[in-house]
């Protein structure tokens, strides 16, 4: 049968009729450059549509079940499929990658950097280690002087605190200090400090006789350091640089070092220089009590430690150090070498020797 020119016509329009259909209810998908049918203009599944022909049209597929192949992209790459059959866009062929791929390459893709492994870093601090190989018998002994303290020295100081007005407290503290000044003098000038050694008598004799028997303080308002030295510390400038740590029954802690300084102080002490005995016990219990009474700022700084025993000898360690190379050092690397809590003298007081209400042996007649 020959084709009627109505129906060529047909034939010839149809394609064209398909093409502006999907042009006008299509949307193309820009990650994979597909055509796929939009569910507005899509029709019924399964309805069936017929051309001008009469013939039955192909069947456009409902929305979600079929989609058009994917279009290669740029360069001929086809773009990957997953798992589940989709596809994502690869990277064009030849063509270099854009900003943000460089960014979440940067982000993602390289390793992360670790400024601890980092070479171009210097070495971290070491922080000194302490030489405590007797620790053992030293952390017994701690505890020992922690039950002293929590039974005796604190409920003690406590009742000092509160009985006694501080002025009144000030110039008991400032009267003890002003008695260690001669021991500082002398020890500064076996240290080869002949300016320090000045220093401590100059403070001796202003504070004994402007400041009441030391009561009162007038050296600190005419701006005399005040420094202390002992023996201990003499040993130390003389060449006994490193010593083991040791904690002594209520001397608390030391070094084998300050132990020997403290029989080199002993005879140098003004209240062993006095005779009777009642006095003289008296005023080295006043003289614990208020030592005890300066250690209160650092009491919260120890209960709140997780090895009181380590903090105690690391910080006093530190601070003997200090003691010892602080004329050695510029003022600016004083600054820095420790906090302001372990640098001051009046606020890290070290039990001298004659704070023990020790009474001396004396030859019977």
């Amino acid at each position: 049968m020959t084709p009627t020119p109505r129906l060529r016509l047909s034939v010839l329009l149809l394609p064209l009729l398909l093409a502006a259909c999907a042009g006008s209810g299509g949307t193309r998908d820009a990650a994979n450059d597909a055509v796929t049918i939009a569910p507005s203009e899509s029709p019924v599944a399964g309805a069936a549509t017929f051309g001008e022909s009469g013939e039955p049209a192909p069947t456009t597929p409902a929305a979600g079940e079929l989609s058009a192949a994917p279009a290669p992209l740029s360069g001929g790459v086809m773009p990957a499929a997953d798992a589940d059959g989709s596809t994502d866009a690869a990277m064009p062929a030849g063509e270099p990658p854009t900003q943000a791929e460089l960014d979440y390459a940067a982000i993602y893709g390289a390793t992360p950097y670790d400024p601890v492994a980092d070479p171009t870093l210097p070495a971290p601090a070491q922080l000194p280690a302490s030489y405590d190989p007797w620790e053992k018998w030293n952390r017994k002994v701690h505890r020992f002087n922690n039950a002293v303290d929590r039974t005796i020295a604190t409920p003690l100081a406590r009742a000092y605190v509160k009985v006694v007005p501080r002025p009144v407290r000030l110039g008991v503290g400032n009267f003890f200090n002003n008695l260690g000044q001669p021991v500082s003098a002398l020890n500064a000038l076996l240290q080869g400090r002949p300016g320090q050694a000045g220093q401590s008598l100059g403070r001796f004799l202003l504070n004994s006789t402007l400041g009441i028997g030391g009561l009162f303080d007038p050296a600190s308002a005419a701006n005399i350091p005040n420094r202390s030295e002992d023996f201990g510390q003499t040993l130390g400038v003389w060449g006994w640089k490193n010593s083991r740590y040791v904690e002594l029954p209520l001397f608390g802690p030391r070094t084998l070092r300050d132990t020997f300084g403290l029989v080199g102080d002993a005879p140098l002490s003004p209240i062993r220089q006095v005779e009777d005995d009642g006095t003289r016990i008296f005023l080295q219990g006043l003289q614990l009590v208020d030592l005890r009474t300066q250690l209160f700022a650092l009491d919260g700084m120890r209960e709140g430690a997780t090895d009181e025993y380590a903090l105690v000898r690391d910080a006093w360690l530190q601070r003997r150090n200090y003691q010892i190379q602080a004329d050695r050092r510029s003022p600016q690397e004083d600054d820095d070498e420790l906090p302001d809590y372990l640098r001051e003298d009046h606020a890290n007081p070290t039990v001298p020797v004659d704070v023990m209400p020790v009474v001396p042996l004396s030859p019977t007649p």
